[in-house]
């Protein structure tokens, strides 16, 4: 064998110990994105961000939860999960995170991305954490109805979910919110969440009024979050839509590679 041949074998065998065959195989790309809305909201909650995602190419879907029960949400979710093939991006804001941290677990979701977001741990709700750090929303949600549902009062929506919109949007926030079932809220998380098994990432609030913005902070430092701050109320994906979008891009893409 001639000396080049000799030296071309050596460095191929070296170079089979660096990089294995395996190593050549790309992570199958993540186009597809699941969004999950919070309490007192639906689906066009990602009004904003959706445009912004799909002018990126991605394939997205704002799922409608029914807020009647953890269990009945987690199903719609669920049921939107089936519709699809992965691997792909779930998205939840609010009380949406609740949903997620249980629907997550599917294996067709390879990450998670909490925006303004309850993450209970087994055993804990979205009511439990909230009342274990109160925020200025409380003393503006009105009383139970006869079906055991709740919704914000105007101060609730104008002061507290959504301030740092303008009045035109707020108003139609208040005039389409969702009723909110307490069973929905208060339902304890049955299983473990996804995000102690999948990589995940989170959106702080720094002016949020329904959530803590400490408990937001530390549920991001508790999942070791690759985490975002933004100066935004409540809402954030329709405050600032766009560092939102660009967030949720860039983890579909951390993930595809």
């Amino acid at each position: 064998m001639s000396i080049s041949k000799l030296v071309r074998a050596a460095l191929l065998t070296a170079l089979s110990f660096v990089m294995p065959a395996a190593s050549f195989a790309a992570a199958p790309a993540v186009k597809t994105v699941l969004l999950v809305h919070g309490a007192w909201a639906d689906g066009s909650s990602w009004s904003k961000v959706i445009p912004l995602l799909k002018a990126r190419g991605f394939h997205v879907v704002s799922v409608q939860i029914p807020l009647t029960s953890l269990d009945d949400d987690v199903a719609a979710t669920k049921r939107a999960l089936a519709l699809e093939s992965g691997p792909l991006l779930l998205v939840g804001h609010s009380y949406g995170g609740v949903v997620i941290s249980q629907a997550g677990n599917d294996p067709k979701v390879a990450g998670l991305v909490f925006v303004a977001a309850y993450a209970p741990d087994e055993g804990q709700s979205g009511m439990s954490l909230a009342e274990m750090n109160p925020t200025p929303v409380g003393s503006h949600i009105g009383t139970p109805d006869e079906f055991g549902f709740l919704k914000l009062t105007r101060t609730g929506i104008f002061q507290d979910f959504a301030p740092g919109l303008s009045n035109t949007e707020k108003s139609i926030l208040f005039a389409t919110q969702i009723p909110t079932s307490v069973n929905s809220l208060a339902a304890p998380l049955p299983v473990a969440p996804a995000w102690k098994t999948k990589p995940n990432w989170f959106i702080v609030a720094s002016r949020d009024q329904v959530i803590s913005p400490q408990l937001e902070e530390s549920e991001a430092l508790q999942m070791n979050a690759t985490t975002l701050t933004l100066p935004s109320c409540h809402v954030v994906m329709l405050e600032d839509p766009f560092p939102v979008a660009r967030f949720i891009v860039d983890a579909a893409e951390t993930l595809s590679h």
